[in-house]
């Protein structure tokens, strides 16, 4: 290819880009200007447009297609459900989605219709210019375009610290997750939540850790050098998405351990390092689901699902051990137990004790 050839593909390359940049942003402002019209805001608007084309989506898609964060896209659908222009349900298939679909008859859809007509038509006759093998190397275009478009938005998003300091990745396709903390935290409270967006949410106090998603994998780490800091407590807040099975792995233990995972298929959760006071609010299981505790801690309290079974291993020490009804003071080395009724086949809690404790609680309610 000669200079100038190159020159010239290097010109109409850098015009194509400019003019696509160009298309995205009169995109979000035929969106400003058409809900002015009728008194919308424009994220309402682009919720609307993108309903009329899917016909239905989950609120985390949704969410994850518009750039926002739970909290703000919540607040989005409650304003139009709450105008009669979508309404949501659970998914029947499973009962951890919500779908959102347009409403039908309502006045708002009906004045919205007609924004969008011009637009259409102008596009079909600009379209008809062209032979078919052009409106299919376009078409194919336009895909490859919009996935692009998905896929820098999620990575824009992904292991980012966005609002208020909130960091969050994409829930996207996966089908599992696993969390890891492996140096620890001063203080960490572990939720979970439905309907949300993305993956997980983590809010900090005092020095913000080191934060990776990767392949269903999210990672936080604080830095050695700031595990010694005395003024500085570090409170780690972590929200998890129950629409996928999480394992929990927290390797360097914590000194104050709150987890409250009602609603989560967990597939197991892991404690090493210890802590002073750890709390455990399981969910019902779905499976045989493995708890391991060691390094040591003051206080245990693990409570499960009335109704869950639970077969309990303590390898260590508990100076006062109770489990469900029954209560013992210096429970040595090597004691299994198990819950009233328990059945080896059906889902239940194999927990194991590896260390020494001075009160461990482990009972349902």
């Amino acid at each position: 290819m000669s200079r100038g050839s190159q020159k010239k593909q290097t010109e109409v390359l850098g015009e194509l880009t400019r003019e696509l940049r160009q298309c995205y942003g009169l995109g979000a402002s035929f969106f400003r200007a058409a809900a002015a019209r009728i008194e919308m805001t424009d994220t309402d608007m682009q919720v609307m447009d993108i309903l009329e084309s899917t016909g239905e989506a989950s609120a985390g898609q949704l969410a994850n297609l518009m750039g926002l964060t739970t909290g703000t896209f919540t607040g989005i659908l409650n304003r139009l459900e709450k105008a009669g222009l979508v309404h949501r349900e659970r998914d029947p298939n499973d009962g951890r989605r919500v779908i959102v679909r347009l409403a039908t008859g309502s006045d708002g859809r009906h004045e919205i219709g007609p924004l969008f007509a011009s637009i259409g038509k102008a596009w079909e006759e600009m379209a008809a210019h062209y032979d078919d093998e052009q409106r299919a190397f376009l078409l194919e275009f336009l895909k490859q375009s919009n996935a692009l478009a998905r896929q820098e938005i999620a990575r824009l998003r992904e292991a980012s610290a966005g609002e208020e300091g909130m960091f969050s990745a994409p829930l996207a396709d996966l089908e599992s997750a696993r969390l890891v903390f492996p140096s620890g935290a001063f203080r960490l409270t572990l939720r979970t939540t439905e309907g949300m967006a993305e993956l997980y949410q983590a809010r900090f106090e005092g020095p913000v850790p080191e934060v990776s998603a990767k392949d269903g994998v999210v990672t936080i780490r604080y830095p050695r050098r700031l595990l010694g800091l005395g003024g500085q407590q570090r409170q780690a807040v972590v929200t998890l998405n129950v629409a996928i099975p999480w394992q929990i792995v927290i390797q360097g233990g914590a000194s104050d351990v709150t987890a409250e995972l009602g609603g989560l298929d967990l597939a197991g959760l892991e404690v090493k390092g210890g802590g002073s006071l750890m709390r455990l609010e399981l969910p019902a299981p779905s499976a045989v689901v493995p708890i391991r505790i060691s390094g040591g801690a003051s206080e245990v309290t693990i409570r499960r699902p009335a109704g869950t079974a639970a077969r309990v291993h303590i390898k260590g020490w508990a100076y006062k051990f109770v489990f469900d009804d029954q209560t013992f003071d210096y429970l040595g080395k090597n004691v299994q137990l198990q819950s009233s009724g328990f059945e080896p086949t059906a889902p239940y809690y194999d927990i194991e004790v590896l260390s020494s404790a001075s009160m461990v609680t482990i009972t349902t309610g």
